[in-house]
């Protein structure tokens, strides 16, 4: 982890600009299209949500936006962040944290996260680790193809780790397309950023074979 120190006045007045607003995150849902994920997972028998937390967290990782954290004044760089998401229990009605520790080698963190996934259902946990900021909120809703999602959190003190949530899939002209929502905050994060995070995701469909 190391301290950012804008080199441009134009990125610190953006950053300034938007540090001080009450409501300072924003977000985009996009329709990705993960046609040929199904069958790949399929023919390799790997499980759908430990997978897709990978390939969302990975696009994350590889951004360095992704990867920076607000404190106090300053802006600090991760080298990596980890996803922690939702898992259903089977003592409640609600969700449990899940939290994985991130790491490139793709088979390694689906058993990790399988493990983990299995411990959560019995033992939930809402609680994150006081004083970790090297998260990425990940959440998964099912249940529909969303156009669009709104977070709670709380904005002071500043919380500037990224939400990514996914939906249900559905088909569309031939397509298998997936709602992904991100929640960024705007001071650290721009739509420009946002747009690539995007194409990486897509562009990992084409490289399944190489990623796993």
């Amino acid at each position: 982890m190391h301290v950012i120190k804008f080199n441009s006045k134009h990125r610190q007045q953006h950053f300034d600009f938007f540090k001080k607003m009450n409501h300072p995150h924003f977000n985009v849902t996009v329709p990705v299209v993960i046609t040929p994920l199904l069958p790949f997972l399929k023919s390799r028998q790997l499980p759908f949500t430990p997978a897709i937390v990978y390939l969302l967290a990975r696009a994350a990782n590889e951004q360095a936006e992704f990867r920076w954290r607000i404190r106090g004044e300053e802006v600090v760089e991760h080298q990596l962040v980890h996803p922690s998401f939702s898992v259903n229990t089977d003592v409640a009605d609600v969700f449990s944290f899940c939290t994985v520790p991130f790491q490139r080698k793709a088979k390694t963190f689906i058993e990790n996260a399988k493990k983990q996934m299995a411990a959560m259902r019995q033992n939930p946990s809402f609680s994150d680790e006081p004083g970790r900021d090297d998260y990425l909120f990940m959440s998964a809703f099912p249940w529909a193809s969303f156009t669009s999602i709104q977070h709670a959190m709380s904005y002071h003190p500043c919380d500037s780790v990224p939400r990514i949530v996914w939906g249900k899939y559905y088909e569309e002209n031939g397509q298998i397309k997936m709602p992904v929502n991100v929640q960024a905050h705007h001071g650290l994060v721009d739509g420009r950023h946002l747009g690539i995070y995007f194409q990486l995701v897509e562009n990992m469909m084409s490289e399944l074979s190489t990623i796993f």
